[in-house]
């Protein structure tokens, strides 16, 4: 009983007459950036069933880990910089003729596919953006002639335009560095300039803090789901910073990855392969005293590890039909019956414990399993008994004394 050569080429010929083709360079090419993310079970943190972020810090969050840590932020520096097209007017009326961030920050649903599962749902936001800037020459040059000590309306740079909030700022009278915080939906946060500010006004950096809400790995198989999202920057795009700050590089294409490594597996005590069926108190009984017993049967225990769906289901030697069968070595069959129990955080398919489900013959026939959470090396049982209606078979005095038979128990994780 087990648990257990290059096609040949084609030549093609074509003729070019009298034509002179011309490839202009695009204006910007686009930036590129993956998001991973992994899920593996952690047998130290079994209560833990979420992907986690794998994509590499840089920008904000590299430099100020403990107030990104505190609000479940990452943070990417993107490849563009950005330059002012006309001198930045002081006191301008339009915030779009100044310094403004209109950034994405609602939430955005990305769909991942997988080769063979259902796609899944990946929801992403923008949460805050930051730069740094630079001025053409240092800010005590820039006056307007009355008498303001800042450059920019509402103090320094580093205390955002409403409804944003400043988290960091660093700087001199050349430039200066700061992040904003967006909460979710707010529209342009600007602040005004109170100098004129000529070109070129440039932000060097383009940092983004980004939110990620992955879905269930439990739902999932394993595997690569993959996804992509597509953001513009430029005027009255999703990245939108005003009419006067462009930018050199007008696309961004976030590349989602997520990778699920989930685990599936089931450790037999040693001789557990071998099962012998008997009676309550073994054959005793019956010896001595000729009391038929009410069950010949056997449990037999394991230990699983699971983090994914998976299918239990029978292989036979012997087994017309969806039931096993022993056999006499005479062509005497009785039928026995497998059924299962697991542990807590395994259910069945319709998100019941699974306590004596009985095993059938087949992979169509399978018992769904579904993990509510990772469980890790915990007790379940395989309960082994002859058919109640074959009891009184083997009992005959001319039938055979030994039933034999191969019973397989497959654990499938190709659901």
């Amino acid at each position: 009983m087990h648990m257990s050569g290059l096609p040949g080429s084609v030549k093609s010929c074509f003729a070019i007459s009298g034509l002179l083709m011309v490839l202009l360079p695009s204006s910007a090419v686009a930036v590129t950036q993956e998001i991973r993310a992994v899920f593996k079970p952690d047998p130290a943190n079994p209560q833990f069933n979420q992907f986690q972020n794998r994509t590499p810090l840089s920008g904000f969050c590299l430099d100020n880990p403990p107030q990104c840590q505190a609000e479940n932020l990452f943070s990417l520096r993107l490849p563009i910089q950005t330059h002012s097209n006309t001198t930045i007017r002081r006191s301008h009326s339009n915030v779009r003729q100044g310094a403004m961030f209109n950034i994405p920050s609602q939430w955005q649903s990305i769909t991942v596919t997988h080769p063979t599962a259902p796609p899944q749902v990946v929801k992403f936001r923008i949460a805050g953006m930051g730069v740094s800037y630079r001025l053409p020459k240092p800010a005590p040059e820039l006056t307007d002639g009355a008498g303001h000590n800042h450059l920019w309306e509402g103090s320094i740079w580093a205390y955002a335009g409403p409804p944003c909030a400043g988290l960091s700022g660093a700087g001199d009278d050349i430039g200066f560095n700061s992040f904003w915080r967006h909460p979710v939906g707010t529209g342009a946060c600007a602040k005004k300039a109170m100098f004129d500010i000529p070109q070129p006004f440039k932000y060097e950096t383009f940092d983004i803090t980004y939110e990620l809400v992955t879905p269930n790995p439990m739902a999932m198989v394993e595997g690569q789901y993959t996804g992509q999202h597509t953001f513009r920057v430029g005027p009255n795009q999703d990245f939108d910073l005003g009419d006067v700050m462009i930018p050199n590089d007008d696309i961004i294409v976030l590349d989602f990855h997520l990778d699920v490594e989930h685990q599936l597996k089931i450790d037999v005590p040693p001789g557990g392969e071998k099962v012998r069926l008997a009676p309550a108190g073994g054959w005793q009984s019956w010896l001595h005293s000729g009391r038929r017993p009410e069950r010949i049967f056997r449990d037999q225990t394991f230990n699983i590890s699971a983090s994914s769906r998976f299918k239990m289901y029978l292989d036979c030697r012997f087994g017309p039909g969806r039931a096993c069968y022993l056999d006499d070595g005479n062509n005497v069959f009785v039928p026995i019956e497998v059924s299962v129990s697991l542990p807590g955080g395994l259910m069945d398919s319709s998100g019941r414990p699974v306590n004596r489900e009985v095993l059938k013959v087949g992979e169509a026939a399978g018992l769904q399993v579904q993990p509510s959470q990772y469980v890790d090396r915990q007790p379940g049982t395989l309960h082994f008994e002859l058919h109640k209606d074959a009891i009184e078979i083997v009992l005959l005095p001319y039938t055979g004394k030994h039933y034999r038979g191969n019973v397989v128990v497959i654990w499938d994780s190709e659901v």
